[in-house]
């Protein structure tokens, strides 16, 4: 008989972003989401493009938004670059090179148009692919390699087409002077 895969746990957090235990990801993502850790990641490629990528329509929270590279949450006691490699690796089937912390103290909170809430602690990184992207179905609709610049023009636009954490890191980035380019070494 195959071995039964545990439930994808999430880490439950305090105001101070402390940990007070775990819950069952399935579980999570409500109308009264606790606060959570997570993470997102901008992923660059070797001509400085960072990929953009289409939520799957059968996603609970924002289906068929587009949004930044990849998101998830570390397990317990996960590493978050760790985290953000097993993710890259499941959702959109590619290997990374460099990963670094950019935003490591970015949280936000918003509500989808199906009252589902997205209320996380959650560090940003960017990281250079180190091979192309074969996305998993259930994970990405689509995806683009798109100038930085061209993003940020996008999103300046039509912020209601895109995911609202992906709107907050680019204003949070701007606001700090990160520079919104692949990251070096």
């Amino acid at each position: 008989m195959p071995q039964q895969t545990p439930p994808e746990r999430v880490v439950l957090l305090d105001a101070g972003h402390r940990e007070i235990g775990t819950a069952p990801k399935s579980e999570v993502h409500t109308s009264t989401t606790p606060l959570h850790l997570a993470f997102s990641c901008h992923v660059f490629d070797d001509d400085g493009r960072v990929l953009v990528t289409r939520r799957a329509l059968s996603k609970q929270a924002w289906p068929g938004v587009w949004t930044n590279s990849v998101c998830g949450h570390p397990a317990p006691g996960e590493p978050s670059q760790e985290a953000v490699r097993r993710r890259a690796g499941y959702e959109l089937g590619m290997d990374l090179g460099i990963v670094q912390e950019v935003l490591p103290d970015f949280a936000y909170r918003a509500v989808d148009a199906s009252g589902i809430v997205e209320n996380e602690f959650c560090p940003v990184h960017f990281a250079r692919s180190a091979t192309d992207p074969q996305p998993r179905d259930s994970e990405v609709a689509e995806f683009q390699w798109v100038a930085p610049t061209d993003l940020a023009a996008a999103v300046a636009a039509t912020p209601w087409a895109f995911s609202p954490w992906l709107v907050l890191q680019l204003g949070e980035m701007a606001a700090r002077g990160i520079d919104y380019a692949a990251p070096r070494g």
